[in-house]
Parts: structure tokens; C-alpha cells; sequence
């Protein structure tokens, strides 16, 4: 060890008559602490916030989608998936309709985004299926029918024929309605009749019900088969589109791209960034921002540190005069003062850097902190620890301490011996 090295861990430990100068030195330690520690929690949060939407929503919707201007014949949809088939990466290509809705129980309706889907397509074998809470996705697979008499409210005895819905838990609490109950959805499409258009309605029962963690999934999302979707919007022999599942999420953008050059111009395709990049550029605006106030308590910390390197210098003057009587250069005395200053920021990060790692831990193993599901799309603080994001912070802590010795440190090497002693 340098004697630089060793007089500035001496300087560290205060004697009696300096308490003050101490508890100034705790204070810009702790001050870094604090600061690297709510860095590390936030980002942790945030990354963990982005991460659990983006899972939620590829794990309920397709990873590209590919429509065209008009709605697509099932010829062309066909002609779609053996092109994409070919594509590598590609997991599964099969066509989908997609439209709004009314859903009517006994007790209240709402208005929803169905989504009609051919079974075998992925959807039974994903990761939607873990999202089920009550129910299966088999009704849909096989397009299970049930078939009952029943009276209506004239005395009329009549036949229907019930198709699987599958809908969120928190739609079927708002409609007041279970795993089996019986909906009626009304589509916006009518039918001609001699007397008018008159909306198209259709008899279903809940197949299923699930809980993707997103409020707006959970209470405005179902799902029906492909060919009850056909019949409810009147639509025989044409779909929306072709929605396309792929095995790696993160290539998707480089996928969607190879399709736009090999499928005719008139298809628009999209992946799941760009139909949910709004979202992830505000989550990721505000990771940025609260990062950025937050290192604003790094940055007290550092005026901490430049105030006790100040005041260490001033009560230090003898000492540095004797240190540069005994041949002590300018460098070697700002060596000494800034590794004091250095060691401030390095054990305050330090300490930082375990307390955010063990808070984002306790976090993330007993999830005290719930949030409402409908205000945050999240049930509970997600955290997502990322080494990165931890290298970072703790790089940017360490330059702020580092530049915040500076001063001091060339201040103290700028006493002038004689200057110094002629007062005394």
C-alpha cells in the first residue's frame, strides 16, 4: 500500500475532536447508498413491469399479423400460410377473424373484441392455455356443439345449438356469470330481411374462463371458433387474416420484414411490437425519466463528499504542510484527498449495489406490494434484475463520486507551506 493510500484510509477514521467531519462522511456515504440502492430497485421494477406485459401480451395474441385492405378469401389465406410455412423461425401460420361484439347474460351485456380461431392453429398448445383458470380450450378445438330444448318467455318450444366461448374471469364477474352459464353475442353485422337489416345473435355457452394479469384482456377479449365467427358476422368464405406464431420472439421485427418482401405489396403486416409499441415507448420513456431523478440523489451525495473533502482539507492544513516539508509533492497530496474521496463513493456504491439487490429480492420472493390490476395492468411489483442495468448504475455512481474529489483533492495539492504558516 501507498503511503498515499495509507494516509487517506487514516483520514477516514475521525478522531474525537472531529465528529462532526465524521458523521458529514456517513452521511455522503449513505447519501451514494441510497441512491445506487433506489436506482437498482426502479430499474429492476420497470424491467420487470416491460417484461411481464410483453410476456402477457405474446403470450395471448399472435406475434405478426398479415391482413390485406379488404378481408381476406380463404384461398388467399392458404396461399399466405404456405408461403409462411416455408419461412424458418416460424412456429404457426393460420387464418383468424377478428371484430366487436355484444355480450349479453340474464343480467347485464358488454361490449367485447372477439376473435374467432381455428384450433390446431397454436393456440391450444401455447402459451395462452396457462392463462386458463376454469375450463379448457378443448370445446374450441373440436368445435363442440350443445344441443337443448328449451321454452322461451311466449310458451314457444324450440331448439338451440350452444358453440364454447372462452372469456376472462374478471368479463364473466362483471356479467354476473360462470364457467357453463349460457351468453348470447350480438353482432354488429346484420342481416337483410324483408323488414330490414336485423343484428345477427348467436347462443353460446362458457367453455372457459381466463386471467391474463392485462385488464383490458380480462374484461374486453373472447374467444370462439373460426367457423361460429363465420356465421355470427356472416362472413362464409372470407377471414381477417393470417396470424403467425414464431419461436423466438425477439426476431419477429426480422421475420415480419423477410414477409413484407416475399407476400405481395397489398398485405399489411405487423408484428407485436408495433401494434403495442405506444406502450412499451411510454414504459420505456418513463424507466428513463425516473432514472434519470434518480441519479439527482447521487448527485447530492457527490456535493456530500465535495463539502467533506473541503472541510477535511481545511482541518488538515497543518498536516499537509508538514507532508510537503518532509518532500510530500502537489500530486502525492492530491492523491491523498482524492482517494479518500474515491473510497467514499466506492464503499457507499458498494453498499448500494447489496441493499437494491436483497430489496429487489425481497420484492420478487414475497410480492407485499400489490397494485390494482385495472389502473396497472401488474397485480404485483415485477422485478427483473438485470446485470446491465446494475453495471451501470453502479459505473455511473462511481464517475459522480470520482469527479466530485477532484476539486477538493486539487484544492488540498495548492496549499502553499509558507502561506499556510505564517499565521501560526
Amino acid at each position: 500500500m501507498s503511503y498515499e493510500w495509507f494516509i487517506s484510509l487514516r483520514y477516514l477514521k475521525a478522531k474525537r475532536k472531529q465528529n462532526f467531519i465524521s458523521l458529514i462522511t456517513f452521511i455522503s456515504i449513505g447519501g451514494v447508498a441510497i441512491g445506487v440502492s433506489a436506482l437498482i430497485v426502479v430499474l429492476a421494477v420497470m424491467t420487470g413491469a416491460q417484461n411481464d406485459i410483453r410476456d402477457k401480451i405474446v403470450g395471448s395474441s399472435p406475434h405478426i399479423i398479415i391482413t390485406g385492405a379488404e378481408r381476406l378469401t380463404i384461398r388467399e389465406a392458404n396461399d399466405i400460410i404456405a408461403d409462411v410455412k416455408n419461412l424458418r423461425g416460424i412456429k404457426s401460420a393460420t387464418p383468424f377473424i377478428y371484430s366487436q361484439v355484444i355480450l349479453s347474460s340474464k343480467e347485464r351485456v358488454s361490449g367485447v373484441q372477439i376473435r374467432g380461431v381455428m384450433m390446431g392453429s397454436g393456440i391450444d398448445n401455447n402459451e395462452f392455455s396457462k392463462y386458463m383458470v376454469a375450463g379448457t380450450l378443448d370445446g374450441l378445438m373440436h368445435d363442440q356443439v350443445i344441443k337443448s330444448v328449451e321454452t322461451d318467455e311466449f310458451g314457444i318450444v324450440k331448439t338451440v345449438l350452444r358453440a364454447p366461448i372462452i372469456i376472462g374471469r374478471e368479463l364473466a364477474i362483471q356479467l354476473g356469470v360462470n364457467l357453463g352459464d349460457n351468453l348470447t353475442v350480438i353482432s354488429p353485422v346484420g342481416k337483410m330481411t324483408p323488414l330490414g337489416s336485423v343484428p345477427i345473435s348467436k347462443e353460446f355457452y362458457i367453455g372457459g374462463l381466463f386471467h391474463a394479469g392485462m385488464w383490458e384482456y380480462d374484461t374486453g377479449f373472447a374467444l370462439i371458433s373460426i367457423s361460429m365467427a363465420q356465421n355470427l358476422f356472416n362472413i362464409h368464405g372470407t377471414v381477417s387474416g393470417v396470424e403467425v406464431k414464431v419461436d423466438d420472439v425477439y426476431e419477429t421485427s426480422g421475420i415480419a420484414q423477410t414477409l413484407r418482401q416475399k407476400l405481395n405489396i397489398e398485405y399489411i403486416i405487423r408484428d407485436w411490437q408495433q401494434q403495442n409499441r405506444n406502450l412499451f415507448f411510454a414504459l420505456a420513456l418513463e424507466k428513463t425519466v425516473i432514472g434519470l431523478i434518480l441519479i439527482l440523489i447521487i448527485f447530492v451525495a457527490a456535493f456530500n463528499i465535495i463539502s467533506t473533502l473541503i472541510m477535511v482539507t481545511l482541518e488538515k492544513t497543518k498536516d499537509i504542510v508538514i507532508l510537503k516539508s518532509m518532500g510530500a509533492s502537489q500530486r502525492s497530496i492530491m492523491k491523498i484527498f482524492f482517494y479518500e474521496g474515491f473510497t467514499i463513493g466506492l464503499i457507499g456504491t458498494l453498499l448500494g449495489v447489496v441493499g437494491g439487490m436483497v430489496l429487489c429480492e425481497l420484492l420478487d420472493r414475497y410480492q407485499f406490494i400489490k397494485l390494482p390490476s385495472d389502473v396497472y395492468n401488474l397485480e404485483t411489483l415485477p422485478v427483473s434484475m438485470n446485470l446491465a442495468d446494475i453495471a451501470t448504475v453502479s459505473l455511473v455512481a462511481m464517475v459522480i463520486t470520482v469527479l466530485a474529489a477532484l476539486y477538493p483533492a486539487w484544492n488540498a495539492g495548492r496549499v502553499d507551506p509558507s502561506e499556510s504558516l505564517r499565521y501560526e
